[in-house]
């Protein structure tokens, strides 16, 4: 079981994007690498196409690594660890801080 999924809401805790969230709208588990929506946003050059006559900037969104973002923990707020437990039967993950189930 993994302690990210899509849609998790994330604080960013380190890099330039430092205190901004999001949600995760990818998660790349071999490179361990995520994209964030609206973080870490940089400008690609596109050539003339059928689509886009002009050409010109787009703003993307590209991946961070996995250690520079912690979960949003739903009572406070806040980014916070998180971990597996075991209740009636069940695996799912809870924040470390504040003890409340997210999954």
């Amino acid at each position: 079981m993994q302690k990210l999924k899509v849609n998790d809401e994330v604080v960013v805790i380190a890099g330039k994007d430092k205190g901004k969230t999001g949600k995760l709208s990818n998660i790349n588990t071999k490179t361990k690498k995520v994209v964030v929506e609206g973080v870490n946003m940089v400008k690609k050059a596109l050539k003339p196409s059928q689509e886009n006559p002009q050409g010109g900037f787009a703003e993307v969104e590209r991946p961070i690594h996995v250690s520079n973002i912690q979960v949003v923990s739903p009572k406070t707020k806040k980014g916070t660890r998180v971990r597996i437990e075991e209740k009636d039967g069940k695996k799912v993950i809870v924040a470390v801080t504040c003890g409340s189930v997210l999954s």
